[in-house]
């Protein structure tokens, strides 16, 4: 599976930003979609997933109500939709995926995913 990761740029604060990461190769079994981000000197960090199959979503408490994720599936395809962003979203952002559904704790865990896209730089900054 590849996954390309897409959409980042230099955003004023309270702008809006939508990533898009594809995933290709052998996609069919795949189960979890996730967006992670990594700021400088920081450990990289989980910000959203959502499931193939039914749509469940998770995120992280700083993003909840800001952020949105979602998928096409017919494109193979998972968005996030970044609004009101701030100076703090500033992060490289990375998708990731996984062969399994997985639950709120695990969606969290850098290990729950076999594969990384390659990550696009956000940088909210007037």
């Amino acid at each position: 599976v590849q996954l390309q990761a897409s959409g980042g740029g230099l955003v004023q604060p309270g702008g809006s930003l939508r990533l898009s990461c594809a995933a290709s190769g052998r996609t069919f079994g795949r189960r979890t979609m996730a967006w992670f981000r990594q700021a400088p000197e920081k450990e990289r960090e989980f910000v959203a997933s959502i499931r193939w199959s039914g749509g469940i979503t998770y995120y992280v408490d700083s993003v909840k109500g800001r952020f949105t994720i979602s998928r096409d599936n017919a494109k193979n395809t998972v968005y996030l939709q970044m609004n009101s962003l701030k100076p703090e979203d500033t992060a490289v952002y990375y998708c990731a995926d996984s062969q399994y559904n997985l639950i709120y704790s695990s969606s969290y865990q850098t290990t729950s995913y076999d594969y990384w896209g390659q990550g696009t730089l956000v940088t909210v900054s007037s």
